[in-house]
Order: structure tokens, then sequence, then C-alpha cells
């Protein structure tokens, strides 16, 4: 693929399983259609004529399983990358990922390591049914052990989906499904990771901090464009990995700006907007001059796709919230 053409989210991850397996060849892929039909979304396209059955495995339907054997390998040696069709099939694994992937390192006190990532699309949007668009990061980001990854472009997803791969413990990878083609870049095949565990800022600014992750970041640029018009200069951070949350990058920007408005597609009550507000409460709150504005989903389930763009955070919603922060001044 040549590196200067742009190319789409779900190119780029097919791009970062192809090198992770030409680099390592303990890395093995697993996961239902995967192989033949080159996955769902048809991000394992070419894998298995390039790698071979033994590597590249179709499962049955049964998540338990994928995400058992995926532990099983892990624990012996391999770098299993399970991938779940959509992210509301995950509940079924979630024994074996909250009680056996989180815990092995714990449970046998360092002698075992459990290098797995599991991939599944993420989110609302693309007018699929029920269970098809969850957007449930909060379930695993609570989970001491797991680590919690959204990337938010091509770049991004094709570098840190390699440093999950190389991480020795497990990671829930989560790709913004209404991403997967919607938005195309430029990406080097350099076999380069980038770092885990660090927020990226997208956008410098001094009146406002958004912070976002995932397939809302886009509308949070939007905004962010819209409200420079309204001469609110706001910083943009791209939160990228939720567990564990790069906290100094998200406090040294709400000091800067004092003032933030945090974009979740989740549902609202008890999410990751309301542990990101905790933490800045709790570090900068003489920065503060408004209080912390959230732009969630709804605490309902997902709709069907006649309602479902309603229940994403819009450009709209997001502007609403940062000239409410914009008019509150604490100090």
């Amino acid at each position: 693929m040549n590196d200067s053409q742009p190319i789409s989210m779900v190119e780029a991850i097919n791009l970062a399983l192809h090198r992770a397996m030409q680099d390592d060849p303990d890395v093995v892929v697993l996961g239902e259609d995967i192989g033949t039909n080159g996955g769902v979304f048809r991000a394992t396209v070419g894998l298995h004529e390039r790698f071979g059955f033994r590597r590249v495995m179709d499962t049955p339907l049964a998540e338990s399983l994928i995400a058992g054997i995926s532990v099983g390998m892990a624990a012996q040696g391999l770098k299993p990358v399970a991938e779940i069709q959509f992210m509301g099939f995950i509940y079924a694994g979630m024994e074996h990922l909250i009680s056996h992937a989180s815990r092995l390192r714990s449970r046998t006190r360092g002698r075992l390591a459990c290098p797995m990532v599991i991939r599944t699309p993420h989110g609302a949007g693309i007018h699929a049914p029920e269970h098809h668009g969850e957007s449930t990061e909060a379930l695993f980001a609570h989970i001491p052990g797991l680590r919690v990854v959204i990337p938010s472009s091509p770049r991004r997803a094709y570098g840190l989906l390699l440093a999950a791969i190389a991480d020795p413990d497990p990671v829930i990878f989560l790709e913004p499904a209404r991403l997967y083609r919607s938005v195309q870049q430029p990406v080097a095949d350099d076999g380069k990771a980038l770092p885990l565990d660090i927020c990226f800022t997208l956008r410098e600014g001094s009146d406002l901090t958004l912070l976002s992750w995932g397939a809302a970041l886009k509308e949070t640029l939007d905004a962010a464009d819209l409200l420079a018009q309204e001469g609110i200069d706001c910083e943009v951070i791209d939160v990228a990995t939720l567990k564990p949350l790069d906290t100094d990058t998200l406090v040294a920007s709400v000091t800067k700006t004092g003032r933030c408005v945090i974009v979740q597609e989740a549902a609202r009550s008890f999410g990751p907007a309301s542990e990101i507000a905790a933490v800045i409460q709790e570090q900068a709150l003489t920065a503060l001059r408004a209080p912390v504005q959230r732009v969630t989903g709804f605490d309902c389930v997902i709709p069907y796709a006649g309602q479902e763009m309603a229940y994403l955070p819009d450009v709209r919603s997001i502007c609403a919230a940062a000239r409410r922060a914009m008019q509150g001044d604490l100090l």
C-alpha cells in the first residue's frame, strides 16, 4: 500500500495487523468470519491468505470461547488478537476478561502475563440493529488490569493497535465503527507504535478545553471550528487511552484554560466523562472558572436507525455546553 495515499481507519487496522504478524510470529488472529471472509467490516482481509489457517483462525459463533481461548494462548506465550464482531456481543466473554485476563499477572505474582488484544467495533451511527452500536467502555475501564484504548483516526488506529499488540497485558481495543470508512489520511506502514496511556492534543487553545475520544471527536473538532468563529479559542484533546487515564495532560490543559467540556457517546450515568470530571475537580479545582460540562448520550438503550443520530452528541449540543461554560465565572 502506498504510504502517501490516504487510507481509511479499517484499512489502517488491516495494515497494522499485517505488520504485527509479519514482525512477530507469536501474533495470531482469531474470531468469527475473520479468516476466509476477512471479517464483517473487512478488517482482516488478506491475513488468511498470507499467514495461513494456523495463525488466522475462524472460530464458532461463541464469544465466550473466543475470550477464553485467547487467555489460554496468551498465558502460554502467544499474542492473540481476537475480534468480537460487535461490542454488543462482547458480554458473553466478560467472565474470562474480568475473572481471568485482567487478573492473571496478579494471580500468579507476575509469573504469567496475558498479552492479548480484544478488538471490537464500538459505537453507533451506522444504522445497525440492536446490540451493534454499544458504547459500554466504562464496563472495562472499571476493571483493574484491563487497558482500554479507542482510536479516533487512521494514523492513531495503526500506531495504537501496534502498541496494544506489543503490550504484555490485556488490551480492549475499541474501534469506532462510524469512522471505519468516513475518515481517510495517509498512514506510513513503518511499524512504529504510538504510546499508550497518553492523551493527544489535536488543537491548542486558551479559552476552553474540549475532551473526547473515538467517533465523537469529529463533532468535537467541528464544534471547535464553529466556536472559533465566535471568538472562543478551544483546546481539543483526544483522550485515546481511557484506562489508565493520562490525568497529567488533562489537568494541565484545564489549568491553562479554566474551562472544560467533556464529550462522550456513551450513556451519561457513571461513564468516563464522570470520572474525568471528578479528576479535574480533585486536581484543578482552583483553576476552574466554571463547572465542568458533560455532553453525552442518554440513559436509554441506543435507538434503532430512525432515531439513532438523535441519541449521539452533535455539534449544536457541544457548542451549547461550551457557551454555558464561557458564561460562568467562579473566580
